[in-house]
């Protein structure tokens, strides 16, 4: 039996960009592809949470970062979303939603490189960096290319040339 997608919800979710003094993007790689496959952290909304407190608790689990390392900027006034390509459909999110639904919150990292710690409990990043948006764009897998050239979109004036 073949899924359709228009059948499925999206997932409710938030995104994080986490910008540093000089504006470039945290981008961390991810532990389960074996590509290079750069993303920003991201995550689902518990049940009942609102989707800032979600974005700070991503952060957290994602990068180690705490909520008073971080000073929120801004956030994308419109959700965006992105479907999942066929191969993936069905396989991720035990076949419950045909991609995402986001809203992506812009932080300003005020910590030190020694205090960001991707060995979480649950790790989700096998290293990270700091990287220009053209480079952030260019490193996410292309199903997700949109959704980045968007929020990068959204939040350009904060962001290095």
């Amino acid at each position: 039996m073949t899924l359709d997608p228009a059948s499925l919800p999206y997932r409710p979710c938030v995104g994080v960009m986490l910008i540093d003094s000089r504006g470039l993007i945290f981008a961390g790689r991810r532990i389960d592809n074996p590509a290079p496959a750069w993303q920003m952290p991201q995550g689902g909304i518990d049940a009942g949470e609102k989707p800032r407190h979600a974005a700070l608790r991503e952060l957290w689990e994602e990068t180690g970062i705490t909520k008073d390392l971080v000073e929120f900027v801004e956030k994308t006034p419109d959700w965006v979303t992105y479907d999942l390509p066929p191969e993936l459909l069905g396989k991720i999110w035990g076949g419950k939603y045909r991609g995402q639904r986001q809203k992506w919150f812009l932080f300003r990292y005020l910590g030190r490189d020694d205090q960001v710690d991707i060995a979480t409990e649950h790790p989700e990043f096998s290293e990270w960096r700091w990287v220009g948006a053209a480079e952030m764009i260019a490193s996410i897998v292309p199903f997700k290319r949109a959704v980045y050239d968007h929020v990068v979109g959204a939040f350009r004036p904060y962001l290095a040339a």
